[in-house]
């Protein structure tokens, strides 16, 4: 059984996602302990419970400790298996840390999966938004043959949740992943939502004045989307997609009450700017999020990236005692290598 200290690194919940989803994978059982142990509420909260519950499910797996507040669980995975997964998230948990669990695992199977979610949320803090993770970590994922679908039938906030997402995850096997160059910038995406109850303060399109007060500098056009939704709880959402020759690049921000749109918007934007001028890549929360698969493909991958980060050092801590390989850092360029 691998062990793995949860309070190592940064010793959030991605070490949890992590161990997990390799485990699956490789089927070979671990313990993970001292789980999210620097956090205010150490232990399990319902996203990383129902993540975990759903990964055991989608690989016939067993758990022991996955209850609330549990600092400590033991998995022994079955084989994963095609099959419907039907969701349900009572708080505002977050979607995307969820596909984050499962994804990996639903590539490894001989027919598409379908992954459904009711309640939780789409957009919320600390974690990519999930116009993040469709338009930017999706598409880098397409380059290493990884297809997938997401229809967003409801936005979920903080606190209430109350999402519906639909999904559906593809048999692939992944791509040699080689990014070193990422080329002229092409087109900016920025997408800015918000509810219903925000629309008359026309909130959305002022998060958009925000960002394009810094993004002019970049003189490219700029496709606009401005999107209201019915929610349980107000809230907005902003994410700017930048479309490279061979790469992208995203930002995101949410809305939160006192804050002003514009400033929402700016933010982003000049984060973008920031990783533009990096030349690297894969902007720095991508750069950690990607690894998994890397370390999944059939052949060495590399690439270069804004920042190795905390998360992005405990993530590769954590892959190599599931994989047979090893990561190479080399200032800015990330190589996985097969042993």
């Amino acid at each position: 059984m691998i062990e793995i200290d949860g309070s190592s690194g940064e010793a959030g919940g991605q070490i949890l996602r992590t161990a997990l989803s390799l485990s699956a994978i490789t089927t070979k059982p671990c313990h993970v302990f001292n789980i999210r142990s620097s956090r205010p509420k150490p232990g399990l909260a319902t996203q990383h419970l129902t993540a975990i519950q759903s990964l055991a499910q989608l690989c016939d797996g067993e758990l022991e400790g996955d209850f609330l507040g549990s600092k400590e669980v033991r998995f022994y995975p079955g084989e994963i298996r095609s099959q419907n997964l039907n969701i349900k998230i009572d708080t505002a948990g977050s979607i995307t840390l969820a596909l984050q669990a499962l994804m990996p695992s639903s590539l490894f199977t001989v027919s598409p999966i379908k992954i459904n979610f009711e309640g939780g949320a789409t957009d919320t803090f600390f974690s990519p938004t999930i116009d993040y993770l469709k338009y930017v970590f999706l598409r880098i994922l397409e380059k290493m043959g990884v297809k997938t679908e997401i229809n967003i039938i409801k936005r979920g906030y903080y606190p209430e949740g109350g999402a519906k997402v639909e999904t559906k995850i593809f048999p692939s096997k992944l791509k040699s992943l080689n990014l070193t160059e990422k080329g002229a910038l092409k087109k900016i995406l920025v997408i800015s939502g918000a509810s219903d109850s925000l629309k008359q303060k026309k909130v959305a399109e002022r998060q958009i004045a925000g960002a394009k007060e810094v993004l002019g500098k970049l003189k490219l056009p700029i496709e606009e989307r401005t999107e209201y939704y019915q929610t349980e709880s107000p809230g907005s959402h902003f994410c700017i997609a930048a479309e490279f020759e061979n790469t992208l690049i995203g930002t995101d921000n949410l809305g939160k009450m006192g804050k002003r749109a514009e400033d929402v918007g700016k933010e982003a934007a000049l984060e973008l700017l920031k990783e533009e001028k990096s030349q690297a890549c894969l902007d720095r929360h991508l750069a950690d999020q990607i690894l998994p698969f890397m370390a999944l493909s059939s052949k060495k991958s590399r690439a270069t990236v804004s920042e190795i980060t905390g998360h992005c050092k405990t993530n590769i801590w954590v892959i190599e005692k599931f994989l047979e390989g090893k990561f190479e850092i080399k200032n800015n360029l990330i190589s996985w290598n097969l042993k």
